[in-house]
């Protein structure tokens, strides 16, 4: 699923809501969490999942075209666990 079609599942199920009203929510709702993980913070939909991130070492990589050392630099990336009740509806 892409976001225009969060976009209109959420218009269609909310037909007193405009597509620019529902296209400004899911806007603000993915800002906020980008916010979140940007300030190191956790945020955590019950049911769904939390999303939190997780610190890389730096480390020694390798140009896949010439095979030359690359220095990669330590960073945060994003983490997904999953939450119960999607667990269970994913596995049935």
């Amino acid at each position: 699923m892409i976001r225009s079609e969060l976009v209109a599942i959420v218009a269609e199920q909310n037909p007193y809501l405009t597509i620019k009203d529902v296209e400004r929510i899911v806007a603000v709702i993915f800002d906020e969490i980008t916010d979140a993980l940007a300030q190191g913070r956790r945020v955590e939909l019950r049911g769904f999942g939390a999303f939190s991130t997780r610190a890389r070492d730096p480390r020694t990589g390798r140009n896949p075209r010439t095979g030359a050392a690359v220095k990669v630099d330590a960073k945060k990336v994003p983490y997904f666990k999953p939450g119960k009740e999607l667990r269970e509806r994913l596995n049935g």
